[in-house]
């Protein structure tokens, strides 16, 4: 069975101030998102106990919690990797050609990423569409809900209260602001990339 494990944050817990604070990242990662890693690895226990006992009884519970905490796990880990000290700019090269390709510029995009936030009960993504090769913006409620069949995360923005209430109160609209003030397109790009690589 596969245990997984909680990733060190890539950078100092004070590094992304003054837009996210290191009392938010400390309790986000250390709290939350090993919140996420336990209940992905007690639900996997126990469907190998119930694999072994032949009894299923408690199956789909777990496998809810797989999908809830698995997902969980997997974008909050692009998360931290998608914002840096050096964050802010905005996306190059081919992810940036594309984008401008799908959505019609920049700002259209970002326009529309926005919105998808402020509608979000959980995450806005960016995702890269394998059935329609394209990017899009989706809104997923929790960690799983709405989530798009065939699709490949390259931007992750948690939306949930824990993200940002401490520093912004019930202003959503400006921990958006400063998410972009800290986003890094370089993992983003690897992410593009590698899915292009794959299914174009």
């Amino acid at each position: 069975m596969t245990n997984y494990d909680l990733p060190d944050l890539p950078y100092d817990y004070d590094a992304l101030e003054p837009h996210i604070s290191e009392q938010v990242l400390t309790w986000h990662h250390d709290t939350h998102h090993q919140g996420y890693v336990d209940g992905w690895n007690g639900a996997e226990e126990t469907l190998a106990e119930n694999r072994e006992a032949g009894d299923f009884d408690a199956s789909p519970a777990a496998l809810r919690s797989v999908t809830h905490n698995g997902s969980g796990h997997v974008l909050h880990d692009l998360f931290w990797k998608n914002m840096s000290p050096e964050g802010g700019d905005e996306p190059s090269g081919d992810l940036a050609d594309r984008i401008e390709a799908d959505f019609g510029s920049y700002e259209a995009w970002k326009g529309e990423f926005e919105a998808a936030a402020g509608a979000a009960g959980g995450w806005a993504l960016l995702v890269y569409d394998s059935f329609s090769n394209q990017l899009r913006n989706v809104v997923v409620d929790k960690h799983d809900q709405g989530a798009l069949w065939g699709s490949h995360p390259i931007l992750a923005c948690d939306v949930w209260e824990h993200s940002y209430y401490h520093d912004y109160g019930p202003a959503r609209g400006e921990f958006v602001d400063a998410f972009f003030e800290v986003v890094d397109w370089e993992e983003p790009e690897r992410r593009y990339e590698a899915a292009v690589e794959r299914f174009e």
